[in-house]
């Protein structure tokens, strides 16, 4: 009897030896993913962005080179600093820290085209988490993207908390689900939700109010300030 106590109690202090090594690696995964995957992703990110920078000081006026991106998000609401923006959403490219607009399904427009949807994605959380405040955006709230010549001056007017991921029509380049009827100048802003999951997307809908050119010392519009 006393041995299969002692066996009992052998295999008690095993399992619980097992139930804490799986606490603490899980512990350490979530740490890797909300937390290291951000460090590495700003990090990439920066020296991105430092080097489209570098290259709008070497290219002469009017020249775009949109390798290393085509400018930068700017969304105060979000206390997210500037989020490089690229071509594509694909989740590598995501991973970096930046944001990307869509290429397909629906084929996002650019902010210098005359009508359209600027459609844009960016992780909610880990791998630089740059829309993870995406449910702070209000109605009036701007949204500023910046490029080599020009601030872009969006101001929020619909938001949409939660659709399926499957729901493409919030990408078109008029954007009915949020109540417009006609071709403007809008822009998009998608990411997954709930917060730390994938399971639907959160929708920010925003419409141009105006431009400013860049100055010498790029100093930014009233919004930023």
């Amino acid at each position: 009897m006393a041995r299969a106590r002692g066996r009992i109690a052998g295999a008690i202090s095993v399992f619980g030896e097992l139930l804490i090594t799986t606490g603490v690696v899980l512990g350490l995964f979530v740490v890797y993913s909300l937390w290291w995957t951000n460090v590495l992703a700003d990090r990439e990110a920066s020296a991105q962005g430092d080097r489209m920078r570098d290259g709008w000081s070497h290219s002469g006026p009017g020249e775009l080179d949109t390798k290393d991106g085509i400018g930068f998000l700017h969304v105060p609401a979000m206390n997210n600093g500037e989020v490089l923006v690229k071509k594509g959403t694909e989740t590598d490219a995501l991973n970096d820290g930046v944001a990307g607009y869509y290429t397909e399904p629906i084929k996002s427009a650019l902010p210098w085209d005359d009508k359209g949807n600027f459609t844009l994605a960016a992780h909610r959380d880990g791998h630089g988490a740059k829309f993870h405040n995406i449910h702070r955006l209000r109605a009036g709230d701007p949204i500023v993207f910046e490029t080599k010549g020009t601030w872009y001056i969006y101001k929020v007017y619909e938001t949409l908390p939660k659709t399926s991921k499957y729901n493409v029509d919030v990408l078109q380049p008029v954007p009915e689900e949020s109540g417009k009827k006609k071709a403007g100048r809008y822009i998009t802003l998608t990411t997954c939700t709930p917060v730390y999951t994938s399971d639907y997307r959160y929708i920010v809908w925003g419409e141009l109010e105006r431009t400013e050119k860049v100055d010498a010392q790029r100093t930014p519009p009233a919004e930023l300030r």
